[in-house]
């Protein structure tokens, strides 16, 4: 039982669970700590900081390498049709065991390769881990899930007006500049920096031919980074679409009832639906006469033995005056 309670409180998402929140709120705080200590690790003005920025380092793997195990540990939970051992495997091979991982191995091979030392980076994805289980992070998810084909097809014409620009310019300027334009790489440099409207302007055409191309590609640069931003505005557009319209809740549904206008309700007799939703206050939905049903407006006048279809929250009557009477009702 004991396991079971330490495994509902490491997962993430569980938000009616107000120590499985807490949880994941303090792993956030810990982990932007991290990367902040790292961050000011950098500046050589804070040297004198150093013993301090190492202890909140240290404290904060500590914390990593303990949750880290408590997911091993919990890891049959996680997955219960696997055994022990494969439920571990699962786990580790998972996107999740992989983030936990890597956020804690460049710690222990921090001065050995140029490797691990990049790899601290990896830390900040540790949050992705976290929002995931939240609904901005799923939104994001279901919109590239959704138009990942649309998406796929803009990169693979993307890559391929790369390479073909590429081509041209390396074709157009390695006479001209062949330090500069060396190889096709340096042309893919070239065209990446232009087409995706970076232009840092290191590597540039000198040659007639070459800066003529260079115009085609830069307004063709504009058009290619349009493709999937304009796929992705139309999906999350769509998403907030279906959003707003699947939290328009019919409230009214469980307050319906229905009224039959008979001797017991004769005041209703004769009257119009527009008088009966001012008097009342209600909410007329339909009417039923006899074998039909009828859409219900202002000047339809009520006939005896009709049934209404109406909101019942709202069944209060007012204090107005009777129209055809001058009496108050």
């Amino acid at each position: 039982m004991k396991k079971k309670r330490i495994f509902d409180i490491i997962q993430i998402g569980n938000k009616e669970d107000i120590p499985s929140r807490a949880f994941d709120i303090f792993i956030t705080i810990v982990i932007f700590l991290n990367i902040v200590v790292m961050f000011l690790e950098t500046f050589d003005q804070l040297s004198s900081f150093r013993t301090v920025f190492k202890i909140i380092e240290y404290s904060t793997i500590i914390i990593f390498c303990i949750e880290y195990l408590l997911r091993i540990w919990t890891s049959d939970l996680l997955y219960p049709r696997r055994s022990k051992i494969r439920s571990v495997l699962k786990f580790l091979t998972s996107f999740d065991g992989i983030i936990d991982l890597l956020t804690i191995l460049p710690f222990f091979f921090l001065d050995g390769m140029v490797v691990f030392r990049m790899l601290r980076v990896v830390r900040i994805f540790h949050l992705f881990r976290i929002n995931s289980q939240y609904d901005s992070f799923n939104l994001i998810k279901e919109v590239l899930l959704e138009r990942r084909k649309q998406l796929l097809s803009s990169i693979f014409i993307i890559i391929i007006i790369m390479l073909a620009s590429s081509l041209a310019m390396y074709g157009a300027e390695h006479e001209a500049q062949p330090e500069a334009f060396e190889n096709a790489f340096s042309g893919i440099w070239w065209s990446v920096s232009t087409l995706l409207t970076v232009g840092y302007g290191d590597i540039y055409p000198v040659t007639i031919a070459g800066k003529i191309l260079a115009i085609f590609i830069a307004f063709l640069g504009v058009c290619v980074v349009a493709i999937p931003t304009g796929i992705l505005s139309a999906g999350f557009m769509e998403k907030f679409s279906k959003s707003e319209k699947s939290d328009r809740k019919f409230h009214d549904i469980k307050e319906v009832g229905e009224i039959l206008c008979d001797s017991a309700n004769s005041d209703l007799i004769g009257q119009t639906i527009g008088d009966i939703t001012e008097d009342y206050g209600v909410r007329i939905y339909l009417i039923i006469r006899k074998d039909l049903s009828i859409v219900p407006t202002e000047g339809l006048i009520v006939e005896e033995n009709d049934i209404m279809i109406i909101n019942t929250q709202k069944l209060v009557k007012t204090k107005k005056k009777d129209k055809r009477t001058g009496r108050k009702r």
